[in-house]
Parts: structure tokens; C-alpha cells; sequence
């Protein structure tokens, strides 16, 4: 195996090696299963696109929503609703999705907690499938949307905070402009923008998905995979998806740059 694997040669030789077929698209084959570590990223990766992209969506809103209300609100409100975003936004996945287990599965019974389909979802109709993929999702699902839609609403805050005392929403002030149009024409186009950055900078998690909310809820996702890879000593699986993942925060990192001078014109004409 160390042979195979090429260990038994200089460090610098095996990471060359490493790096230029990882780069060709060949990642090798898992050592658990003997299957290319290309075709297990693959079949996974839908699930944890499904999860992700859905959960970054509705963090997005709601976020946008709750941090929009807030710089309008007396300090008191705000100061309240601060702290639940805040506690949401600290909280590790994996303890919520375990509470969420606790109270939605066990104590109410509602919600299925792990798997992305019910045993007799083969035998189902298109309808009963689909009503049953969606309660499996329902958990992951709020899990990551909690947990998004704190950081964001905070940022939204601090923004719309920021915008608020700039000469160009007094002007339009001054001007007679009614307070509606400057509050979402004015002060949340330009409050966007730093949110705007925070989507470049989502991407690797298209990937990587939140490795430990798919192990606690058993989604069949790209995190699952690595957590068994890393119990199984799995390497090759490892490997192939830490450098995808570092690929993808130089990719978001990119990205966050282009949405940045797309949403400002003072970058863009700079």
C-alpha cells in the first residue's frame, strides 16, 4: 500500500506527483472502498448542493429581512432581537441540529431525523416522494438557515446603521424625498453591498457543506463522505476533498471581488 500510494518516496516527489495528476482529475481511488474518490465526490455532491443552495437562499432573506428591521426599530427591540440572531449565529451545528432532533423528532414526532428518504420511498408516488424528501430536508435544512440567517441579519444591521448617517441619505432628506424611497432606494442598495461579498465568499461551502450537520443528520452529502473518510483513515478521499475546497476560497475570494465592483460603482470606475 505504501508503494501504490507512493509514500515510500521523497516528500517533494510525492506531492508533485500528487498535484499534477490531481490537476489532470485524477484523484485516485479510495482505500475503504476501491472506488475512484472522483465518482464518490460526484454522487454526493448533488445532495450537498440541494442542502446548501437552499439554505443559503432562505439565510439571504431572512437575514436581509430581520437586519433591515432592526435599524429601524428602538433600542430595546433591537437589543432583543440582537441577541437571539447573535445565539443562533454562535451556536455550533451541530448541538442545534441535535436539539432540533430532540424537540421536532423524539418530543413532537413531526420530522424524520436522518436520511435524505423514508424506507418506503420507493414505494411511493411522485407526490409521496416528494413530500417525503422535503421532510427529510426539513431539519439540515433549518439547521444551516439558523445558523446563516444570524450572520447575515447582523451584517445587514451594522450596515444599514452605517449607511444611515451619510451626506447623501441627509441630502435626500433635505431634499424632500419621501422616507421610503430613502430607506430602500439609498440606504439598502449601498447596506448590499459588504453583504454582497459574504455570497463570493459562500461558494466553498457548495462544496463542503456543513461537514458536521451532515454526519449528525446523516444527508448523503459531500460532508458525510468526509467525515467517514476521516474515521476510515481514508487519504486519497481526504485529500481530493480538502484541495477542492481550498480551490473553491480561492475561487469565492475571486468571485467576492467581481459581485463587489459589479454592486459598486465607485470600485468598478476606480
Amino acid at each position: 500500500m505504501r508503494t501504490a500510494l507512493g509514500l515510500d518516496r521523497p516528500l517533494v516527489v510525492q506531492y508533485v506527483t500528487w498535484l499534477s495528476a490531481f490537476l489532470r482529475g485524477d484523484w485516485g481511488s479510495s482505500i475503504a472502498t476501491g472506488r475512484p474518490v472522483s465518482a464518490m465526490l460526484g454522487a454526493a455532491w448533488p445532495a450537498t448542493a440541494l442542502l446548501v443552495v437552499l439554505s443559503l437562499a432562505l439565510s439571504y432573506l431572512i437575514g436581509i429581512a430581520i437586519g433591515t428591521l432592526q435599524s429601524r426599530l428602538r433600542r430595546g427591540s433591537d437589543v432583543a432581537i440582537s441577541a437571539v440572531t447573535i445565539s443562533f449565529y454562535a451556536m455550533p451545528g451541530y448541538w442545534l441540529g441535535l436539539m432540533l432532533v430532540l424537540l421536532f423528532t423524539y418530543r413532537l414526532g413531526w420530522l424524520p431525523a436522518f436520511g435524505a428518504a423514508g424506507v418506503d420511498a420507493d414505494f411511493l408516488g411522485p407526490g409521496g416522494r416528494l413530500v417525503d424528501r422535503l421532510r427529510h430536508l426539513a431539519l439540515p435544512l433549518i439547521t444551516l438557515t439558523l445558523i446563516g440567517a444570524g450572520g447575515i441579519a447582523r451584517y445587514v444591521r451594522e450596515a444599514m446603521l452605517d449607511v444611515r448617517g451619510l451626506p447623501f441619505v441627509t441630502t435626500a432628506r433635505a431634499k424632500g424625498v419621501a422616507e421610503s424611497t430613502v430607506r430602500y432606494r439609498h440606504m439598502f442598495r449601498n447596506a448590499l453591498i459588504p453583504v454582497v461579498t459574504l455570497l463570493g465568499l459562500s461558494l466553498p461551502a457548495l462544496f463542503s457543506g456543513a461537514v458536521f450537520v451532515e454526519g449528525i443528520f446523516a444527508w448523503p452529502g459531500v460532508g458525510r463522505v468526509l467525515i467517514e473518510a476521516v474515521v476510515a483513515r481514508d487519504y486519497p478521499v481526504v485529500m481530493a476533498a480538502t484541495a477542492v475546497s481550498a480551490t473553491l476560497v480561492v475561487l469565492g475570494n475571486l468571485l467576492a471581488d467581481q459581485l463587489v465592483s459589479w454592486a459598486d460603482p465607485r470600485v468598478r470606475h476606480g
